[in-house]
């Protein structure tokens, strides 16, 4: 291959800031980078010597550069992380797409709620996050149950309630939705709950304590009694926390760390003040990367998409030394990225390096189990895989209610676990109800038709949750599509379906095999055959759920699709419409009286 001559790009490059993509002689994007000068960047690749061999190696196969212009260092950003999702580049280090980080939401209702997000923000209510885990926001919202009594059903339970719940019998609701507790009441529990989310634990229990005693002094003892405990369970929070920064402010600390052979980049949040947790992960592409270009590709395309906090504490200098500028234009305020200095940040680093390395070593030994799993199960099956290449198993299963709402699933392990984009689940219809060997062939005709036209990834093996006759009709699906050299497996469910008792159904006819219930292979093909059971059943109840809810309500003359949606807007579903009386049915707008005795007639 002829040396890119970099010289003519260079001469006509701007200086502006943009976006530059490496392509090689076949079209295929090799890299994609920001720039705050286009020109200085991109000449930093064509020099005589490169700071790693992984960028050498790029650079040769280097046979075109293309560039796009911004309007400044932000969109960039923002381009150059579109671009990475969208192309894939082999030598971007990629990094996994978590858009949906959980969230503490507070309704901006009469009586606001207290509830969990995921999701799209918006100004509708207020929201405190995002947290690490789902696990850390469900046991926030515990704590302020216990202290400050919030509510934490949906408008449809809350608004068609006439006695207080168990929440309210269990001292975790005030009992709003009956009026057992005054609007401003409930508005100063809400302000409280705010202040604690924002870090100003101190302010709050100066409140409680301010309130106790005006209490105490009127000889209401049963409210500053009340308040006691609420000052008691936060005092009992600060001393349970393990990391307390003493003031309010949220901080992500982000280290990288190399450890046997492994990357991991490790998020921990510390949301008003508190250490809520953190999230480890493995990059991919990161081969002959050192931590700090690990570091600062996590930073750029995790922030391009996920709210920027004022400060990013690192346990190493990001490689990119215009990061913090970037995230500063794309937070529209200045953001620091600094190592730590104060006695607490330092601890916080510490405790995120020491939970990198440990989720290095579990992910290291995890790796070594799939391995052995998947020799094993290679060995039984005599399956062959080119070097090189990774093993990919793809199962289905069938899940109906007696031949009703019918959906297949498909699932995929691949490499060293389940990968989950890969799945896929097929709605199927055009089959007498109940016959899973007619199901199963009409999901493995559909799953392969486009191997047929297309490069699609080929499995190395087929598992079929089923007997003879469900691999049968796999087995005639795949003759179809002249696929019939793609091994394929059936997994008979042994005695009273206990695992361990399964029976391996072989579509070349050879006898059929039981392998031990300590057997490694045999472990591999029930994690797989269980995930596309579970797959499977939660695209079946989802379709049925969805039936059931619109098909009753279709039957009634005079609900179209508008006043059908209105209705379960407001209700929340078929069942909270069955709940409601003619008069709160009325309240739907387009319902008139008469429609509304006509629905309730017709659910009752």
């Amino acid at each position: 291959m002829t040396p890119f001559d970099a010289k003519p790009l260079l001469a006509t490059l701007t200086e502006l800031p943009g976006v530059y993509r490496m392509i090689d002689a076949g079209g295929t994007v090799l890299y994609v980078g920001k720039a705050k000068n286009l020109r200085k960047r991109v000449a930093s690749y064509f020099r005589d010597r490169h700071p790693s061999p992984r960028i050498a190696l790029m650079v040769a196969q280097v046979a075109a550069v293309e560039t796009t212009v911004t309007r400044s260092e932000g969109e960039a950003l923002l381009l150059e992380n579109n671009l990475i999702k969208s192309l894939a580049p082999r030598y971007n280090i990629l990094f996994r797409d978590d858009k949906s980080y959980p969230y503490i939401v507070l309704t901006r209702d009469r009586y606001q709620r207290l509830g969990f997000f995921r999701g799209a923000t918006d100004r509708r209510a207020d929201y405190f996050g995002p947290f690490p885990s789902s696990q850390a926001v469900r046991e926030s919202i515990h704590l302020l149950q216990k202290m400050f009594r919030l509510r934490t059903c949906e408008n449809a339970v809350f608004n068609n309630r006439s006695r207080p719940c168990l929440l309210y019998q269990i001292n975790r609701c005030s009992g709003p939705c009956v009026d057992l507790v005054a609007p401003e009441r409930y508005a100063e529990d809400v302000e409280m709950a705010t202040m604690f989310l924002q870090g100003r634990q101190q302010d709050v229990i100066g409140r409680l304590s301010a309130a106790m005693d005006q209490a105490a002094g009127k000889l209401a003892f049963e409210q500053a009694a009340i308040c006691r405990d609420q000052i008691q369970s936060l005092r009992q929070v600060q001393e349970k926390q393990y990391v307390e920064s003493g003031r309010g402010g949220d901080v992500d600390v982000v280290v990288a760390i190399e450890e046997a052979g492994t990357l991991c980049v490790n998020l921990a949040m510390v949301r008003g003040g508190r250490h809520l947790g953190d999230r480890p992960q493995f990059p991919r592409n990161s081969a002959d990367s050192s931590p700090r270009e690990a570091l600062s590709a996590f930073l750029a395309q995790h922030y391009a998409v996920h709210p920027i906090p004022s400060r990013v504490l690192v346990n190493l200098p990001p490689g990119d030394d215009e990061l913090a500028d970037w995230l500063g234009e794309t937070a529209g305020r200045p953001v620091k990225v600094a190592q730590p200095r104060l006695t607490v940040q330092r601890i916080w680093v510490e405790m995120a390096e020491q939970n990198a390395r440990l989720a290095i070593g579990a992910r290291n030994s995890a790796l070594c189990r799939q391995g052995d799993r998947l020799e094993a199960l290679c060995e039984v099956l005599d399956l062959d895989v080119e070097d090189g290449k990774e093993a990919r198993i793809e199962c289905f299963d069938i899940s109906h209610t007696q031949g009703e709402a019918t959906v297949a699933a498909c699932v995929v392990y691949q490499g060293s676990g389940m990968r989950k984009t890969d799945y896929r689940r097929f709605n199927i219809d055009g089959i007498q109800a109940g016959d899973d060997c007619a199901a199963i062939r009409q999901a493995v005709l559909r799953r392969y038709a486009k191997l047929l036209t297309t490069d699609g990834a080929v499995p190395t093996l087929i598992l079929i949750d089923g007997g003879r006759g469900q691999v049968g009709s796999a087995l005639s699906a795949l003759k179809e599509l002249a696929l019939a050299d793609l091994p394929l497996l059936g997994v008979a469910k042994g005695e009273a379906r206990k695992p361990g008792r399964e029976t391996l159904i072989f579509a070349d006819g050879r006898e059929p095999l039981q392998l031990p219930s300590e057997h490694p292979a045999l472990h591999l093909i029930q994690e797989v055959r269980d995930e596309a059971h579970r797959f499977a059943v939660s695209g079946h109840r989802a379709r049925r759920g969805k039936t059931a809810q619109s098909s009753r309500l279709e039957e009634i003359g005079g609900i179209g699709p508008k006043r059908r949606k209105g209705l379960i807007s407001r209700f929340g579903g078929l069942q909270g419409i069955a709940d409601a009386g003619v008069d709160q049915l009325t309240a739907v707008p387009g319902i008139s009286r008469e429609l509304a005795e006509k629905i309730y007639a017709a659910l009752h």
